[in-house]
């Protein structure tokens, strides 16, 4: 049997369940197959070394521009693999995940891998809002997240709401096409289906990269 790999939250899988049941289908099995893992190795995987390899986080950080005092929501930052490189690029960070274990464990690593008191705050969510206040934050980032959540032009309309002008919404998540890593097929959500969620959503520009990654594509949203 395939076996996937790949970067997304066990927290996360849990969003929105039953809202609708043709959509639902697939998270119940993604659901099931993350729940045989046990939370360390759930870290492990994500935190591999061979991520890189496909994940490409250089080019993915290389790609948000400058981050220098700027305040970034890490959506789903599950073991933190993002939100370590955020910090280490001068962003404050909201660590934002709807999993308490998920943040505790990223508030030692931080304090563990971090000789300097970054600034990082911790918000676990609730199935339904990414909790932002008006106009908090000036980047969203969320990897390997995007095709989890149901309801997606309201949740994402919350996330509009929270970006300061000319904030950022920037999206990685997988081609809908068979990849050696990534979710099942029909979990995929290609780009030009986030773009329209989107648009719903109230966000009016779009650049969508597609040769950075060799299994994803990335979409900024302003």
């Amino acid at each position: 049997m395939k076996q996937f790999f790949y970067h997304f939250p066990l927290s996360l899988l849990i969003l929105f369940v039953g809202c609708e049941q043709k959509k639902t289908d697939h998270q119940g099995e993604a659901n099931a197959y993350m729940h045989q893992t046990k939370f360390e190795e759930l870290v492990a995987r994500f935190e591999s070394p061979k991520r890189a390899k496909w994940q490409k986080p250089d080019e993915v950080m290389r790609l948000l521009g400058p981050l220098e005092g700027k305040k970034v929501m890490d959506l789903g930052c599950g073991s933190g693999y993002f939100t370590v490189r955020l910090l280490a690029a001068g962003a404050s960070v909201i660590a934002a995940d709807v999993n308490q274990e998920f943040l505790d464990y990223i508030k030692k690593r931080v304090e563990e891998e971090t000789e300097s008191a970054p600034e990082i705050s911790y918000r676990k969510l609730p199935n339904d809002s990414p909790k932002l206040e008006a106009a908090e934050v000036d980047m969203v980032l969320t990897v390997n997240v995007y095709h989890h959540i149901e309801n997606r032009a309201a949740y994402f309309t919350q996330v509009k709401q929270g970006l300061a002008p000319e904030g950022k919404l920037v999206i990685v998540d997988f081609f809908k096409k068979e990849t050696p890593k990534g979710p099942p097929y029909k979990m995929r959500i290609p780009a030009e289906q986030v773009e329209k969620e989107l648009l719903e959503a109230g966000f009016k520009k779009f650049e969508v990269r597609k040769d950075v990654l060799p299994y994803q594509y990335i979409l900024i949203a302003q």
